[in-house]
């Protein structure tokens, strides 16, 4: 991986850190498909079992797009009438909250600062989001004269309601990380100097739990918000039978009759 992109595997974990701290973690195209190719490589791991995404820096968590790379790119295009720049969506944005979303495995996002745009979007593709206290974020996109990517349309109203997002996007602004926990988009808010601990640790409970029935409860989760009662149930019929027959629910199971703590497999 690209020194813009840290990604490290220990004991079940993988742990993916957005490094451009200098420039509030912006995206530019190297950090783009370095982190794209971390996702999907975390994804793809049959070791890894749960997935940190967190940034380097006590500022940002990630800003978005780099705009001083993406004022080049559009001065590029407009000479070369190739309008180029905007593939980044379909290249880089839609396969890593695609990664994020549709891998059989938790990913918590440590939002350390401000999370603003595309950076907005991966915590939210995220399963769990803890953030500092001293951290915000902002849809941005409609201050740049954009619509949303990175999943937002689809994330954002799922988390907080369709009229509770279509505010923000109208009218972007600084959700403080106080609100954000009473909104929903912070699952748990933690003293900054506290973030990155707080949060391997929750990634960690998480690598270490029953990661079969883990990776159920996510697929049924997003499968019901689109579905009906009556498929929704199906699937849950279908899903537990998956989960019923792992060997983490036997162990699970025993370790319950034993009076003691399970120690799962993963499988």
């Amino acid at each position: 991986m690209a020194d813009t992109v840290l990604y490290e595997v220990n004991d079940g974990l993988a742990t993916i850190t957005l490094n451009r701290p200098e420039a509030m973690n912006a995206l530019n195209i190297e950090a783009k498909v370095a982190l794209r190719d971390a996702v999907q490589s975390a994804a793809a791991d049959d070791a890894v079992r749960a997935v940190l995404l967190t940034a380097a820096g006590d500022r940002a968590f990630c800003v978005g797009q780099d705009l001083k790379e993406h004022i080049g790119l559009l001065a590029a295009d407009r000479e070369s009438g190739e309008g180029q720049t905007m593939s980044t969506v379909r290249e880089h944005y839609n396969p890593i909250v695609r990664a994020l979303t549709d891998m059989a495995k938790p990913v918590v996002a440590g939002v350390n600062g401000v999370a603003a745009g595309a950076g907005f979007g991966f915590a939210l593709a995220a399963d769990y989001r803890v953030v500092a206290d001293t951290a915000a974020f902002n849809t941005s996109f409609a201050g740049v004269a954009l619509t949303t990517d990175s999943g937002v349309s689809w994330t954002l109203p799922r988390v907080i309601g369709p009229g509770r997002a279509t505010d923000l996007l109208l009218f972007p602004r600084s959700v403080k990380a106080q609100e954000a926990y009473e909104l929903g988009i912070a699952n748990r808010v933690v003293p900054a100097a506290q973030l990155r601990a707080e949060a391997e640790q929750v990634a960690r409970a998480l690598a270490e739990g029953p990661t079969v029935a883990y990776a159920a409860i996510k697929e049924a989760v997003a499968y019901g918000l689109s579905h009906s009662l009556a498929e929704t149930l199906e699937k849950e019929d279908e899903l537990q039978s998956r989960a019923g027959a792992s060997e983490d629910h036997g162990i699970a199971v025993q370790a319950f009759v034993n009076k003691e703590k399970p120690k799962y497999l993963g499988r």
